[in-house]
């Protein structure tokens, strides 16, 4: 395929699961209408980012795989004869979940699904109560648009899945996300991580001679909204005998503002599109592939690689 015309749905989330996915499906036909062959959904689309707190209640959202998310997203692949990047909670069995993607192809089957293999726990990221780390590997997933290098959020800042994901074949790297500010940071740190998010990734690209996909939540999710902090930033000034620190009663009301900023960089890390960071986006980008074979001819690395000499990549730490 020399050109791929590939959709991205970056989107505000709500409590509204159903109306969350009926503006999904909404952008998915808009996006055929417009040519694209291939459609990247944000890291668990469904829902709200749920990981922003420890309940063993929000289990209930999980589904299997096959499921009714694979079902819905099936008929609309069929429906619209496009290859869909699908990102869920997957329920194997009681007590085992992952934060799996699952690629549909174009008759509505599944292609392949991958399973996050990087799990963080943050504040506000705790994924760790939530996810099973992934046993499937660094597999890329054939397509009729290609072999795809499907990687999960948190996955974006290791090198090394990108390469493992680029010396199996993969045609083009994706990343379906869910990352955003922390309240507590200053402006200048939040821009700093933000664009830190983008770099490491374009670096994916180049090291690689590989298009990446980033696809990334918009928009302030949580309990409580920004003027709720404020309120309680006042509360703390004013009255008297509070015993807890400012920060330490704000931990515990802070939510996330994602940063959308979904982009598409080419095979030398050029910027090919980028989304806002503040608004719902849906765009068609397309990707030159026959580039992407001359620039790796233009930068042989994975000819010049010193593979006999990688061993002690594998240890944790060197001392």
């Amino acid at each position: 395929m020399k050109k791929l015309n590939i959709g991205l749905i970056q989107q505000h989330n709500t409590a509204d699961i159903a109306d969350n996915i009926k503006r999904l499906t909404e952008g998915c036909r808009e996006l055929a209408s417009k040519g694209a062959q291939l459609i990247v959904l944000q890291e668990l689309h469904n829902s709200l980012y749920f990981c922003q707190e420890e309940n063993v209640d929000t289990f209930d959202l999980a589904e299997p795989i096959p499921g009714p998310s694979t079902e819905l997203f099936g008929q609309l692949a069929r429906e619209l004869n496009v290859v869909i990047v699908t990102s869920l909670f997957e329920r194997r069995t009681a007590g085992l979940y992952h934060n799996t993607a699952v690629v549909i192809e174009r008759d509505g089957t599944i292609a392949g699904k991958y399973r996050k293999m990087h799990i963080p726990d943050d504040p506000a990221y705790y994924e760790k109560f939530y996810f099973t780390p992934g046993d499937l590997g660094f597999k890329p997933i054939d397509t009729s648009v290609g072999r795809l290098g499907v990687l999960v959020c948190w996955d974006q800042w290791y090198p090394e899945a990108a390469r493992l994901m680029a010396l199996q074949g993969a045609e083009i790297l994706i990343y379906p996300t869910a990352i955003g500010y922390a309240d507590n940071d200053t402006p200048d740190e939040q821009q700093r991580q933000r664009r830190a998010w983008q770099t490491v990734q374009r670096g994916h690209a180049v090291a690689n001679g590989l298009p990446v996909v980033a696809v990334n939540r918009v928009g302030f999710e949580g309990k409580n909204d920004l003027r709720r902090v404020d309120e309680l930033k006042q509360i703390i000034k004013n009255e008297e005998g509070i015993r807890h620190s400012e920060s330490s009663i704000l931990q515990q009301e802070e939510r996330i503002n994602f940063w959308g900023t979904s982009f598409v960089a080419g095979p030398q890390g050029e910027l090919l599109h980028e989304s806002p960071d503040d608004a719902e986006e849906r765009t068609v980008v397309t990707i030159d592939m026959e580039r992407c074979e001359q620039v790796r001819r233009w930068w042989p690395f994975l000819r010049d690689r010193r593979i006999d000499e990688y061993k002690e990549i594998t240890k944790r730490f060197i001392d």
